[in-house]
C-alpha cells in the first residue's frame, strides 16, 4: 500500500505563477541562479537558492543563506503573491518537452513509508547534502521543492487523472527553456478519496526517481520533530513530504555521460589496444549507442563503438548489468583509474540532454581526453535495483524535464 494525502498548498496566485516557478535548486549554480534573479526578482530561485541575495563568494552554508530563504519565502506571502489554499487538495501536474509529456500527481507521502522502505530508493545518498536540505525545510518550516517519484501503473488512476485533466487548468505556462507546464487543482473531495483509496489499494511501492536528497531530508526531519514533541499524533505535516508522482510508462531517463581528464598515463595507441581486452572496439563515426550494452567513445577526434566481451559482466545481476556498471568495471576503474566516480576530480558526468556535441567540444578543448556516451537505463532497471535493496552506481539517470519549484509549496 502507498498512502498518498491531500495538503493546503502554498501557491503563486495565477497572474504570477509563470514568474515565480523556477528550476530546482541543483540544476544551476550561483552566478547562474544570479543571472535569472536578476531579470525576474520573482523568482523562486530566491526561495531555494537564496544566495542570490547575498554577496557573491558567500558560504553557501551559512546562516545568513538559510535565513535569507525563509525571508523570501516569507515576503512572496505577506505581498500577495503566494497564498495557501482554503482546504487540503491534491493536484495534477503535466510537463511539455518537444514531443514528450508526463502527468503526475502533487501530494504528501509518508515519511514512515520512506522509513520502511516502501518508497524505495536507488542511490546513496551524502550527510552533507542531507543537512543542507534538512536546514532549509527547518528554516523555512516547508518543502519548498518536490521528490520526484514514480510508480507501475494502474489503470483506474490514469483514468481519474484524464477526467481531471480534460478541465480548466489553473496554470497553463511555457518557462523560458521551452517546457510547458500545467497544473490542475483537484479540489472534489470524491475524486480526492478515489484518488487516496487507489494508491493505498494498488500501489504497494513507490520509488524515488529523482530527489534522493529531499526525500531523506524530509524523513530525517520528521524524525527529529516526532522525538521532540511529546503530544505527537502522526497527523501533524512534518510526517509528509511533498513529491510529484508519476506512472511509469510515461517517464523517459536520458544518458548520463562521462568524461575523463586524461588517459592515465597511456598513449592513445596504449589505451586503445588495453581497452580491446575486455571490449570490441571498432571505428565507428557513431556518437550514440543504439542499444544497451554498447558504448560510444570519443578520442583524439574519432568516434568508436564499444561492445563488452563475453563474460566480462553479470548479466542476470540487477546491478552489475547495467551499463554504466560495466564501463566503471571494465573501462573506467582498471584502465583509468577512476576507482571512486564519487570522490575523483578527473571524471565528470553529462546530462544527456546537453547531447554528444558536448562530449566533442569537451574533449576537443582539451580539457579531457576521453569521452564516453553511454545507453540510458531503463525505468525497468531502476525498479528492479530498487526492489533488490540495492544501488545503482552514480550519476546512473537523468531524467528530463525537471520539476518546477515554488508551483505548489508544502508547509509545515
Amino acid at each position: 500500500m502507498s498512502m498518498i494525502r491531500p495538503f493546503r498548498g502554498l501557491r503563486p496566485r495565477k497572474e504570477f505563477a509563470h514568474r515565480i516557478a523556477s528550476p530546482p535548486y541543483d540544476v544551476l549554480d550561483s552566478d547562474e541562479a544570479r543571472d535569472i534573479v536578476k531579470d525576474n526578482p520573482l523568482s523562486f530561485l530566491r526561495v531555494v537558492k537564496p544566495e542570490v541575495d547575498l554577496e557573491p563568494g558567500v558560504d553557501l552554508y551559512s546562516d545568513d543563506v538559510y535565513r535569507q530563504g525563509a525571508v523570501n519565502l516569507r515576503r512572496l506571502v505577506e505581498d500577495g503573491l503566494m497564498e495557501q489554499d482554503r482546504a487540503p487538495y491534491l493536484y495534477f501536474y503535466r510537463q511539455v518537452m518537444g514531443g514528450h509529456s508526463q502527468t503526475g500527481l502533487v501530494a504528501c507521502v509518508s515519511a514512515e513509508e520512506y522509513d520502511r522502505d516502501l518508497i524505495r530508493k536507488h542511490e546513496y545518498t551524502r550527510k552533507a547534502k542531507e543537512e543542507d536540505r534538512i536546514r532549509h525545510i527547518t528554516s523555512q518550516n516547508a518543502q519548498a521543492g518536490p521528490v520526484f517519484l514514480t510508480y507501475r501503473d494502474v489503470p483506474a488512476i490514469d483514468r481519474v487523472e484524464k477526467r481531471i485533466t480534460s478541465g480548466e487548468p489553473e496554470y497553463d505556462f511555457t518557462a523560458p527553456d521551452g517546457v510547458r507546464h500545467t497544473l490542475w487543482v483537484v479540489e472534489d473531495e470524491g475524486d480526492i478519496e478515489t484518488l487516496v483509496t487507489d494508491f493505498r489499494n494498488d500501489v504497494p511501492y513507490l520509488y524515488v526517481a529523482d530527489g534522493h536528497h529531499r526525500s531523506a531530508s524530509g524523513a530525517i526531519v520528521a524524525k527529529r520533530r516526532r522525538e521532540a514533541n511529546p503530544n505527537h499524533t502522526g497527523l501533524e505535516e512534518y510526517n509528509y513530504i511533498l513529491a510529484v508522482i508519476f506512472p511509469k510508462s510515461q517517464l523517459r531517463i536520458l544518458p548520463y555521460n562521462r568524461v575523463v581528464q586524461d588517459l592515465n598515463g597511456m598513449t592513445p595507441e596504449r589505451f586503445l589496444e588495453a581497452a580491446s581486452r575486455s571490449f570490441i572496439v571498432t571505428r565507428s563515426g557513431k556518437a550514440s549507442p543504439l542499444e544497451a550494452r554498447e558504448f560510444s567513445m570519443y578520442l583524439e577526434g574519432q568516434w568508436y563503438t564499444l561492445v563488452p566481451r563475453e563474460g566480462t559482466y553479470e548479466k542476470d545481476d540487477p546491478v552489475e548489468s547495467l551499463d554504466v556498471s560495466i564501463l566503471q568495471k571494465n573501462m573506467l576503474e582498471p584502465l583509468l583509474g577512476i576507482t571512486d566516480p564519487r570522490t575523483s576530480e578527473r571524471i565528470d558526468f553529462i546530462g544527456g540532454i546537453r547531447g554528444t556535441g558536448e562530449l566533442v567540444r569537451l574533449v576537443d578543448s582539451g580539457r579531457f581526453a576521453v569521452a564516453f556516451s553511454v545507453y540510458p537505463t531503463s525505468l525497468d532497471q531502476l525498479l528492479s535495483v530498487a526492489d533488490s535493496g540495492r544501488v545503482m552506481p552514480p550519476k546512473s539517470t537523468w531524467f528530463e524535464p525537471k520539476l518546477r519549484s515554488g508551483l505548489v509549496v508544502h508547509g509545515l
